[in-house]
């Protein structure tokens, strides 16, 4: 199999081997260029899947050592109630938003798999059906 026409960052030739069809890797590919920079931009974003898992893990440890507190008597009952009350409506807030990003990301990856059905020439047989 041929390898990449393209070029390195360094101007070093790319030594992958090139898609089937194609003189291009998946990495240099002008035809998916548009595919690399969304998920690149995906990367190192602050906010990504690991924020709510800590957010949530925050929250439970605050509940924790909040119920704590008032069984032992250093925080009133009253106070407990109210600060549990603040921190579920918290918790919930945080997993409207977890599953408003998840449907997104649905969305997102439904329309690039339609679009890449689209874009793919029809099959051999005149049919139809799209294999993968």
């Amino acid at each position: 199999m041929a390898l990449c026409s393209g070029l390195k960052a360094d101007g070093g030739r790319c030594r992958a081997q090139a898609m089937r069809k194609s003189e291009w890797c998946v990495g240099h590919d002008p035809d998916k260029a548009e595919a690399r920079h969304r998920r690149a931009s995906k990367g190192g974003k602050a906010g990504g899947r690991g924020r709510p898992q800590q957010e949530l893990a925050d929250i439970k440890r605050r509940l924790s050592d909040l119920a704590d507190g008032v069984l032992t008597g250093e925080v009133e009952t009253g106070v407990g109630a109210v600060t549990s009350q603040i921190l579920n409506v918290f918790l919930r807030a945080v997993s409207v938003e977890l599953k408003a990003r998840e449907q997104l990301e649905f969305v997102e990856r439904m329309e690039a798999l339609e679009k890449a059905i689209e874009d793919r020439p029809p099959s051999r047989n005149g049919g139809s059906y799209v294999s993968f």
